[in-house]
């Protein structure tokens, strides 16, 4: 049986936590921020756990994380 591959654009957007949970980041924060409040910019900096439906999936991409 060969190796499996892991997803090389999931494993840059994703990283696992020290409890084993996997963490993600928020979209939109790249560009058009003039028209996007403080308080939205300053919460899109913040990392978030993936939910528990996404996390069958994110195993499929990521086998060995």
């Amino acid at each position: 049986m060969p190796k499996m591959k892991t997803n090389r654009a999931a494993a840059k957007r994703f990283k696992k936590t020290g409890s084993g949970k996997i963490k993600r980041w928020h979209p939109f924060k790249s560009h058009i921020l003039t028209k996007k409040t403080r308080k939205r910019k300053r919460n899109l900096r913040k990392g978030v756990m993936v939910d528990k439906d996404n996390l069958a999936q994110l195993k499929k991409l990521l086998p060995y994380f």
